[in-house]
């Protein structure tokens, strides 16, 4: 019997400025392995539409290879988590302070 190797997390910020970018280059880079990323969303005061779908597209891909990935977001603000709740996004990350 074959015994799961551990997973390491992998840990990157996210920069509101750069918010979009980071996450569609991170979404190019999951290649179905299993992996638990935490994103640092502490400096992050706000979210629009673009980071939502890029959230979204994140969490589908994500999703698409049986939940081998984990996706954790990390520091979230209360203004931010209000919105992701208001989209139906909550559900598919686990969240960390």
């Amino acid at each position: 019997m074959a015994v799961p190797m551990p997973v390491t997390p992998m840990l990157l910020n996210i920069d509101e400025s750069r918010a979009v970018e980071a996450l569609r280059e991170l979404a190019q880079k999951l290649d179905g392995a299993p992996c638990e990323v935490v994103l640092d969303f502490s400096s992050v005061q706000r979210v629009d539409s673009s980071v939502i779908d890029a959230l979204a597209d994140l969490a589908r891909i994500a999703n698409k290879n049986d939940k081998a990935t984990k996706l954790v977001l990390r520091n979230v603000n209360v203004n931010v988590y209000k919105v992701l709740k208001l989209v139906k996004l909550t559900g598919r990350f686990a969240f960390v302070s």
